[in-house]
């Protein structure tokens, strides 16, 4: 099983990117798709989340209204399209996919422990 994260580089606060995560190995849709990140000196942070088959997204406060999660079916793709960057956006992105487990609401996805495949990150600089 393959995340391969990418799409991060050196952009001005107030544009925008858009990072792709690639999945191969298996088959994902009983799976939540998600995106951390992680700042020099800080924990890793939720940042959004989809389930594969679709669904209503959820994202964390900090980044709601400017980020969008995704998926293409066909290209077997999760995005994260991130508009209205800021400074505090600084950090290595990753994408994670976590099985579908009973009983769990999206925000249990919240969580990193909940992930088995992970990326390998990818950096985005958001310059003032």
């Amino acid at each position: 099983v393959q995340l391969q994260a990418s799409g991060g580089g050196l952009v001005q606060a107030g544009d925008s990117l858009r990072l792709s995560c690639a999945a191969s190995g298996r088959t994902f849709s009983n799976y939540y798709m998600g995106w951390f990140r992680q700042a020099p000196g800080k924990e890793r942070e939720f940042v959004a989340v989809l389930r594969w088959t679709g669904g209503i997204p959820a994202y964390a406060d900090s980044v709601k209204g400017r980020f969008t999660i995704s998926r293409d079916n066909a290209k077997n793709t999760v995005y994260l399209q991130m508009n209205s960057l800021k400074p505090e956006d600084t950090a290595v992105y990753y994408c994670a996919a976590a099985p579908v487990r009973t009983y769990y609401s999206i925000i249990n996805y919240y969580r990193s422990s909940e992930y088995d495949y992970w990326g390998q990150g990818t950096q985005v600089t958001i310059s003032s």
